[in-house]
C-alpha cells in the first residue's frame, strides 16, 4: 500500500521525460487525474503494487490529496543531508471545481475552468520531481507513479516546510493579476461574440420582399462574421492560457519556492548563531558537549550551503529554459491563430463584396 512507503533510497523505475498527465475526471467536488508513465526497461520494478500495462506503461489516477501525500513524503526527508538546501517543485494550488471569485484569485490561470492547462501544470510539477538527483530517490515517487493501490490518507504532519507554504500564499493570490484579467476579458468579449451572432439571426424576416430578403442576408452574413470572431477570441484565450499564461504561473511558483528555500537556510543560519553563542556561555562541565553541537550545526549549515548552491543554478537554468518554450509556444499558437483568423475573414470580406 502506499501508506507503506519509506523514505529509502530507490532508483526510479520510470522515464522522468515521459510522465504525462492526460486528463481529469470529475466526480462531484472530486477531481481524479491519470497519469501515465514509460517503464525504463533497464530498470528493475521496485514498486510491491504496481499497475502496468501491455505497452510497458504505468496508468493511475490520482486525486489532489494524493499529490499531497507525495508532497509530504518529500518533505518528510529531514534526515537527508542538506535537504533544507532543496529547492522543491512546486505544487499548483489546490484546483475547485466551482471556483469562487476567492479561489479564482488565488489560482490565478489555473483557476479558469479550463482543465488542460491544470493537468500540464501537475505534469510539469511530477517531471521536476522525477528530474531531480535527490527528490526522485525517495521511494514515494516511484509507488505514487506506479502503484496502483490507492494512497494513504494518514493526517499530514506539519513541519517548516509546510508552514513556509502557506507563509506565501498570500503572494501566489496576486501573481500576474494584469495577465489574467486580460485573460478573462477576452473570454468575455467571446462570450458577447456570441450571443450577438445568434441575436442577429432573429431578425431574420421570412417573406418575398426583396428588401427584407437582402437584409436578411445581411443579418445571416454578420452573425457568420461575429461567429468567426467568437471563434477567434476563443482561440487566442486558450492560447494564452495553454502557453505564456501557464509559463508565468509556474514562473511564480518557482520564486515562491527558491524564496523558501532561502528562508530555510536562514532559519538554520539563526539556529547556528545560537549554538554558537550557547558553546560561548557554557559551563566548563557542558563545555565540550556545546563544542559538539556547534561543529555539527556548523557541517550541516555548510551542506545546506552547498546544496543550496548547486539548486539555484540548476533551478535558475530550468526556470529560463521553460519561461522561453512557454513564449516561443505562445508566439508560435498565436500567429497560426492569427493567420486562420485572417484568411476567415478574408473570405468574410469577398462575400460582402460580392453582396454590394
Amino acid at each position: 500500500m502506499m501508506e507503506e512507503a519509506k523514505d529509502e533510497a530507490s532508483v526510479l523505475s520510470v522515464h522522468g521525460d515521459d510522465i504525462k498527465v492526460t486528463e481529469v475526471l470529475k466526480d462531484g467536488d472530486t477531481l481524479t487525474f491519470l497519469i501515465i508513465s514509460k517503464k525504463d526497461r533497464h530498470k528493475p520494478v521496485v514498486s510491491p503494487v504496481f499497475q502496468l500495462s501491455g505497452t510497458g506503461e504505468y496508468h493511475v489516477d490520482r486525486t489532489y490529496d494524493d499529490f499531497e501525500w507525495l508532497q509530504q513524503h518529500l518533505f518528510a526527508q529531514e534526515d537527508v543531508p542538506g535537504i533544507q538546501g532543496v529547492i522543491f517543485p512546486p505544487l499548483p494550488a489546490k484546483p475547485q471545481v466551482n471556483a469562487s471569485a476567492k479561489t479564482m484569485k488565488q489560482l490565478g490561470i489555473l483557476g479558469l475552468g479550463e482543465w488542460q492547462p491544470y493537468c500540464k501544470a501537475m505534469e510539469t510539477f511530477l517531471r521536476q520531481v522525477a528530474a531531480h538527483s535527490v527528490l526522485c530517490r525517495n521511494k514515494a515517487v516511484e509507488v505514487f507513479l506506479t502503484s496502483s493501490a490507492p494512497p494513504g490518507r494518514q493526517k499530514i504532519r506539519k513541519n517548516i516546510f509546510n508552514r513556509l507554504s502557506q507563509a506565501v500564499e498570500e503572494m501566489r493570490k496576486e501573481g500576474h493579476k494584469k495577465f489574467l484579467d486580460m485573460v478573462l476579458t477576452e473570454q468575455k468579449i467571446a462570450v458577447a461574440c456570441g450571443h450577438f451572432s445568434a441575436a442577429l439571426h432573429l431578425l431574420v424576416e421570412p417573406g418575398e420582399d426583396a428588401d427584407k430578403q437582402a437584409f436578411s442576408r445581411v443579418c445571416v452574413k454578420l452573425s457568420e462574421v461575429f461567429e468567426s470572431m467568437k471563434k477567434n477570441m476563443t482561440s487566442v484565450a486558450e492560447n494564452n492560457m495553454s502557453t505564456l499564461g501557464l509559463g508565468l504561473d509556474l514562473e511564480s511558483r518557482h520564486q515562491e519556492a527558491e524564496k523558501e528555500m532561502l528562508f530555510r537556510r536562514t532559519c538554520k543560519l539563526v539556529e547556528l548563531e545560537s549554538t554558537k553563542r550557547n558553546a560561548e556561555k557554557a559551563k566548563p562541565v557542558k563545555k565540550l558537549a556545546m563544542e559538539e553541537v556547534k561543529k555539527a550545526a556548523e557541517t550541516e549549515f555548510e551542506h545546506i550551503c552547498r546544496v543550496a548552491k548547486q539548486e539555484i543554478t540548476r533551478f535558475e537554468k530550468v526556470r529560463v529554459e521553460m519561461l522561453q518554450q512557454a513564449l516561443v509556444q505562445w508566439c508560435e499558437k498565436q500567429l497560426l491563430t492569427a493567420k486562420e483568423s485572417a484568411d476567415q475573414f478574408n473570405k468574410h470580406l469577398q462575400v460582402f463584396g460580392g453582396m454590394a
